[in-house]
């Protein structure tokens, strides 16, 4: 070898090592309990990761610990291998986890005639900021279909009317297995989904409404607004449950107006926090910073 070959080589190996690796995301709830971080530390160490980002949030009013520690290493693991070796740590303590790889979510949009944040959930897509892969647009109106196609998107209309709302929802279930999506994201989707397809969806569909959520009526607003998570007052980003508007808190984004705003302004500074609130959610979602903690949710941010 001669000695500009050998200059290479000490050049490129290291480069080889880093492109080998492969990253990983533990996520993890469980009840408060001595050990836990230790076990999960020792546990990566003793298979030669090496952890990127650790973030935990002990809360002590439910006596619960949530975690998210990404690491990297050895390519030869698999997020199957990681959980079926760690089940009996997770056993031990009780744990409620997962594994996750670096495969992007896979995210298919619903919009209906307001097209303000599915234009901002494709921007940042083309971007390479949004987290996961955009991979289809369903709408209930033609509206934005040239929005979606310029993109390079498929477009899926399915109308809505009462006598067909229940063949639209099954076919809807169709769309999210053809297109294998991870996510569904109602970006102004103008429908009340049924619970049958709540249910089906549950822990992967995230609506952006836009108002300030949730309404806390009758005795101990604060009481209420600890319980569902709130994180801020605005548009409101949260995950479809059977209770409409009601679904675990990700996200909420407020803009400051004064008496100067008429009607026009305040719609186009609503969509503005509606964009915002739900692109921070799916980015989140996908980058698995999102815990869910009973009726609120914990996020790694």
């Amino acid at each position: 070898m001669t000695l500009i070959e050998a200059a290479s080589a000490t050049v490129t190996l290291p480069a080889l090592k880093e492109e080998q690796a492969q990253k990983f995301v533990l996520t993890l709830s469980c009840k408060e309990q001595a050990g836990i971080v230790q076990a999960v530390t020792t546990f990566l160490f003793e298979r030669g990761f090496n952890i990127d980002e650790h973030q935990q949030f002990d809360d002590s009013l439910r006596e619960t610990l949530h975690l998210r520690t990404a690491f990297s290493g050895s390519p030869n693991y698999t997020p199957a291998m990681l959980e079926e070796e760690f089940a009996g740590i997770a056993g031990r303590f009780d744990m409620k986890f997962s594994f996750h790889d670096q495969t992007p979510k896979r995210v298919l949009v619903m919009v209906s005639k307001f097209g303000h944040c599915l234009n901002d959930l494709i921007f940042r897509w083309r971007g390479g900021s949004l987290g996961g892969e955009l991979v289809a647009v369903v709408s209930n109106h033609e509206t934005h279909r040239a929005m979606a196609e310029a993109a390079g998107l498929p477009f899926i209309y399915v109308p809505v009317t009462p006598d067909t709302k229940a063949a639209a929802e099954r076919r809807l279930l169709e769309l999210v297995d053809e297109y294998e999506a991870d996510l569904v994201v109602l970006a102004r989707y103008m429908q009340v989904l049924s619970d049958d397809l709540c249910r089906a969806l549950e822990g992967r569909a995230i609506n952006i409404h836009h108002s300030f959520l949730p309404g806390f009526k009758g005795a101990r607003p604060y009481h209420q607004a600890y319980d569902r998570g709130v994180k801020l007052v605005g548009a409101t980003a949260h995950y479809v449950t059977a209770d409409l508007d009601e679904g675990p808190i990700i996200e909420q984004e407020v803009i400051r107006v004064d008496h100067t705003y008429g009607p026009a302004q305040l719609s186009t500074v609503g969509q503005d926090a509606e964009a915002l609130a739900l692109s921070r959610a799916v980015r989140w979602h996908c980058q698995h910073r999102v815990l869910k903690d009973q009726t609120s949710t914990v996020v790694f941010r």
